[in-house]
């Protein structure tokens, strides 16, 4: 049966106890960073075996492939794509131009996921800049503007779909005013309502049809100072929920990240009870994985349900897309000379 969480592995090859692991713990997916990554061949070989071990031809596996700084398939095996900012960029001066572009470079990261058999990129970031926003964030946002960085994510939810994989929209309700790092200590909003309404939840209002999402690892204190938003049953309910208005599959951020405290199993716990759907854990460690595996349920009732609408709206890639061709043209909107 399979259980709420999706796990990380540890290197390029799964090992005989992580695939052991996997057929009796049947995580709902599994999600790849740059220690998994060596060649395409290697790639899909360890997708293959992956859902080998959990018997499901459609287990989803995910990445984090965006652009710019948080790009797991590198070249010179793969081309460097740029970061999110870029478009934004492009957007002040000729926004139908930047539209395009923020398409053709989803489309084209879908390219070579589907090539591997990647079928979730955890793209777009939705997370509107501040002049006060970390650098982890950084150029991951397109823009300070609200209105942009929604038309840029639908364009990159779009290019990804239209490429066979499915887009994660993140981080749920905003990470823009975060001022720390989330991988390194647990970020505190002190904006008020309806300053987060007015701007950093209106690209998650926009996009809240797409079917997956990611949330943030942050404590909003004027909507539970006791919390971060992942761990949040007020922020998870009544903000992500209701006031946004995303029923898609929503899943944690990474668990091992450092904003989180306690032991993994209470972690997971946690995550699943503030109405997560999936507890996100990706660092690979067995003793966590284990952990983890023990204090999550199986999937069921109205998470299972968003989770399989969520994989029925995946499609195979739409025909007559030429990669050298939209590479080309995604050059000459941008100046970008990644390939």
């Amino acid at each position: 049966m399979t259980k709420a969480f999706v796990s990380g592995c540890a290197g390029p090859v799964l090992t005989a106890d992580e695939i052991s692991f996997f057929r009796e713990e049947d995580p709902w997916g599994l999600i790849l960073f740059a220690r998994n990554i060596e060649t395409p061949d290697q790639v899909r070989k360890l997708t293959q075996a992956f859902r080998a071990a959990v018997g499901r031809k459609d287990a989803p596996v995910l990445i984090d492939q965006e652009g710019g700084r948080v790009q797991r398939l590198k070249p010179p095996q793969w081309p460097k794509y740029p970061a999110p900012k870029l478009y934004g960029d492009l957007y002040e001066s000729q926004p139908e131009q930047a539209l395009r572009a923020a398409w053709l470079g989803a489309r084209l990261i879908a390219a070579d996921l589907h090539d591997l058999g990647i079928t979730v990129d955890c793209l777009p970031c939705l997370d509107v800049g501040f002049p006060e926003t970390v650098d982890a964030i950084g150029d991951r946002a397109f823009s300070t503007d609200p209105d942009v960085v929604a038309r840029l994510g639908q364009a990159m939810v779009d290019g990804a779909m239209a490429g066979g994989v499915l887009p994660v929209i993140k981080h749920i309700p905003g990470h823009g005013r975060a001022r720390v790092d989330s991988h390194l200590e647990l970020p505190r909003v002190d904006a008020d309502k309806s300053s987060l309404e007015s701007v950093d939840f209106l690209p998650f209002k926009a996009l809240s049809h797409v079917s997956l999402g990611m949330t943030a690892h942050i404590v909003y204190e004027a909507i539970d100072d006791a919390n971060p938003g992942t761990q949040s049953r007020r922020v998870v309910q009544e903000i992500i929920r209701t006031e946004i208005g995303f029923d898609g599959c929503l899943m944690s951020d990474d668990m091992s990240m450092k904003a989180l405290g306690g032991d993994f199993d209470e972690r997971a716990r946690k995550i699943l009870q503030a109405g997560c759907d999936i507890a996100l854990h990706c660092n690979g460690d067995m003793n966590e994985m284990r952990d983890v595996a023990r204090a999550v349920p199986v999937l069921e009732g109205e998470a299972k349900q968003r989770c399989d609408r969520a994989l029925n709206e995946l499609k195979p890639p739409r025909p007559g897309f030429r990669k050298q061709e939209a590479w080309n043209e995604l050059q000459s909107l941008t100046g970008w000379q990644g390939m």
